[in-house]
């Protein structure tokens, strides 16, 4: 999961005072408050300048694939009840709802994603249940459909956990959908891919040429 930020500023408020608003890069539909040169986000985080920024201040693409799948395919989500694990920005959670779920909750360790997941949510005029926890230790989540994972593959430990977590969801009969752009530790032999789709992606600086990002199922 992401990691935990704590701040003494008021997260909402110096999210809509510092991250402008844009359109997603590949996914027009979709607004987001996202950070640039001048939001100064090591302050919110508590952190030294030097820090690394925080995962939900930008649409990553594993994120973004998901969602511009969901956006594509509105049929996977329509009536069902939504996860969105590891949410931060809550891009995932958004397309979810506008593709017609009945129901979408953005889980993330991160209480300033939480905080970034509200506005968002409210940006793009839908409603999501945002909540702060690590629950990939804990048994697979209760009234939920399908399960959504954008980017969750970039350090190995955090992986192995995943990958464990999302096998118990998947015995307990939640559908599994991850996004990913092939990172080191996406444990792609457990994986099917079923989509790709080119997209813009924070971690490569969001160079001018699109990454080709997948969407997997659990083999």
């Amino acid at each position: 999961m992401k990691s935990p930020g704590t701040s003494r500023l008021d997260p909402a408020a110096f999210i809509q005072a510092n991250l402008p608003i844009s359109t997603v890069p590949s996914i027009p539909e979709i607004l987001l408050h996202t950070a640039g040169p001048a939001s100064g986000l090591w302050r919110l985080a508590g952190r030294g300048e030097t820090a690394p920024p925080p995962y939900w201040a930008y649409p990553w693409a594993g994120g973004a694939v998901l969602a511009r799948h969901l956006l594509d395919r509105p049929e996977l989500v329509a009536g069902r009840r939504v996860l969105d694990l590891g949410a931060g920005s809550g891009l995932v959670a958004i397309a979810a709802a506008k593709a017609g779920a009945a129901a979408v909750t953005a889980i993330d360790v991160d209480a300033n994603a939480i905080a970034a997941i509200g506005l968002n949510a409210t940006l793009n005029s839908v409603d999501i249940i945002a909540v702060a926890a690590d629950i990939i230790a804990a048994p697979p989540p209760k009234e939920t459909d399908l399960l959504l994972v954008g980017d969750l593959f970039y350090d190995p430990t955090l992986a192995v956990r995943v990958t464990a977590f999302l096998r118990r969801c998947q015995t307990a009969g939640i559908e599994v959908l991850i996004g990913d752009p092939h990172r080191a530790y996406l444990p792609q032999g457990a994986l099917q891919q079923i989509a790709t789709h080119a997209v813009s992606d924070f971690g490569a600086g969001f160079s001018d040429g699109a990454v080709q990002a997948g969407v997997f199922s659990l083999s």
